[in-house]
């Protein structure tokens, strides 16, 4: 609960303990056993943000943080500590927050979408679970796409990408290095079935600009931004990796801004474990640089897990604000578990922490903020503020009509077909009727797919077929000058250049005009 200026976090019969404004982007852990509650202090700190003025961005795995979006009704527990604590005094009332619905399947949110020129390959290796070797290919197809401006929006320009660059080897390998054709055919298996786990959704235009999740209302309240993952946790590469190319692009784009009042903006990574499962050292090494680094740029990220030993030690030094929800300790790892999240906090001599940790009730949590001078504080036994929002789930309806009102919905809700690798390579083949002949031993469907477009043909009187070198000048030229070819018939290049047009402030019109540049994960900058 936003109050003093400052989060109040918790309380005990002795004291409150405030979260300060700006320590808050310092990061922070809400750790603890399944059903300890730590939905509830996800919720209340997400209130709380949102108070201050700053946005917020959560996944919901389980579709119950949907319930910030109405207000909320007591139940017993609640009134207990309202009455208990005297929250009402400190400003608590039962309210609804701001939200915004984001679904990266687009059936209970607005769509998300990320062209795969934006994520790169470093990240989508990831999701592909590709071998070094693989990987290798990977960034050779994205490098020679970067440097021929052909921009890789969705699956099917990757897939043409890949034939490509397999096609014309002979022409990359002085200067990209090797192309096997077998790891170029298990690249192509596997987008298979990253399209089987939705993928042709996933990747695509509109594509996600972050910009839209940092906003704040019309009476200032941030944004809770709420990406439903209940199908999307079912895909744990895939979920981790949105969220990682998320984090890297915060810390890639935003400027830097040293120490605030406040954060910029707040992100909740759940099932914090997924990101750090199999991770490799290399991997690892990139996401401490992060999460070192980000909250110079305003973002305090917080990592919920069930336990502190999820984390890697490198990145848990960094957490200073804890929430510890109960751990059980019925077996010996558990009491391992137990022990370290014990020694993350700074000792309280009025009790034993490893013991309160495996004792604690629901809805309650051992808590150590940062505090004046960046020193943590010591750890508190205390009873968390409970949400002013709904407790529960959002019904469909309610949720379906909070989605047909947003402002976003205009520009996120149509897929769009832009201009890219796909139809630019389609252009290529259809002047070069030979080319098939040249593609080795590699998978031919693309080519043929390509091949079997209906193009209408140029009349004679046309001019002649500009190379392709040529055809990004004429689409950003067509597109800046607004012209039209009226009374001929449209060859494919001039389809091209009119949809190229239409679309001017989609992402590939964008990226046209400008270098490609690739950040710490090898997504776009």
């Amino acid at each position: 609960m936003f109050t003093e200026d400052k989060i109040l976090i918790g309380c005990n019969e002795s004291q409150n303990v405030f979260l300060l404004s700006k320590l808050a982007n310092r990061h922070g852990l809400i750790a603890g056993a399944t059903g300890t509650g730590k939905t509830i202090t996800l919720k209340t700190l997400a209130e709380s943000f949102s108070d201050m003025g700053v946005p917020v961005f959560l996944a919901d795995m389980k579709g119950d943080i949907s319930g910030l979006a109405k207000i909320g009704s007591e139940t017993d527990k609640i009134k207990t500590n309202v009455e208990k604590y005297s929250l009402a005094d400190k400003g608590f009332k039962y309210r609804a927050y701001p939200v915004e619905f984001w679904d990266l399947f687009g059936t209970k949110g607005l769509p998300v979408r990320v062209t795969l020129s934006e994520m790169g390959p470093v990240l989508l290796s990831k999701i592909l679970n590709l071998s070094e070797a693989q990987a290798g290919v990977l960034n050779i197809v994205f490098k020679v796409a970067d440097d021929e401006s052909l921009l890789i929006i969705d699956l099917k320009d990757l897939k043409a990408m890949i034939n490509h660059v397999v096609e014309n080897k002979d022409k990359y390998e002085s200067e990209y290095g090797a192309i096997a054709a077998k790891s170029a055919n298990t690249i192509l298996r596997s987008l298979i079935t990253l399209e089987d786990q939705g993928g042709n959704d996933f990747f695509g235009e509109p594509a996600l600009d972050l910009n839209d999740f940092m906003c704040v209302d019309d009476n200032g309240k941030g944004i809770i931004n709420i990406l439903d993952a209940q199908k999307l946790s079912l895909s744990p590469e895939l979920y981790s990796t949105f969220l990682l190319w998320m984090l890297s692009s915060l810390y890639e784009n935003l400027p830097e801004v040293g120490d605030l009042d406040k954060p910029k903006f707040v992100f909740f990574f759940d099932e914090a474990h997924l990101l750090f499962d199999d991770i490799s050292p290399e991997f690892g090494k990139r996401i401490e640089q992060i999460t070192r680094l980000i909250r110079s740029k305003g973002v305090g990220l917080y990592f919920i897990s069930q336990s502190p030993a999820d984390i890697p030690d490198d990145i848990l030094a960094q957490l200073g604000n804890r929430v510890q929800h109960a751990l059980h300790a019925y077996t010996p790892k558990d009491q391992k578990a137990v022990k370290v999240a014990a020694e993350t906090f700074r000792p309280n001599p009025e009790f034993d922490t490893a013991e309160v940790i495996s004792n604690l009730g629901i809805g309650q949590a051992l808590v150590s903020v940062l505090e004046e001078g960046g020193v943590p504080s010591i750890v508190q036994q205390v009873d968390i503020v409970p949400p002013q929002s709904y407790i529960g789930a959002l019904d469909d309806a309610q949720r379906s009509e909070l989605i047909n009102l947003s402002e976003m919905k205009p520009k996120y809700f149509e897929a769009v077909d832009g201009l890219s690798a796909y139809e630019m390579l389609l252009d290529k083949i259809d002047s070069n009727p030979n080319i098939e002949s040249e593609v080795p031993q590699v998978d031919k469907e693309i080519i043929g797919e390509v091949k079997n477009q209906e193009v209408i043909p140029e009349t004679p009187n046309e001019a002649p077929q500009q190379p392709q070198e040529s055809v990004l000048g004429d689409i950003i030229g067509g597109v800046l000058a607004g012209g039209t070819q009226k009374g001929k018939k449209k060859s494919s290049q001039q389809k091209m250049v009119e949809k190229a047009a239409s679309q001017a402030m989609n992402t590939a019109a964008r990226e046209v005009t400008k270098g490609i540049m690739r950040g710490i994960f090898g997504q776009m900058k």
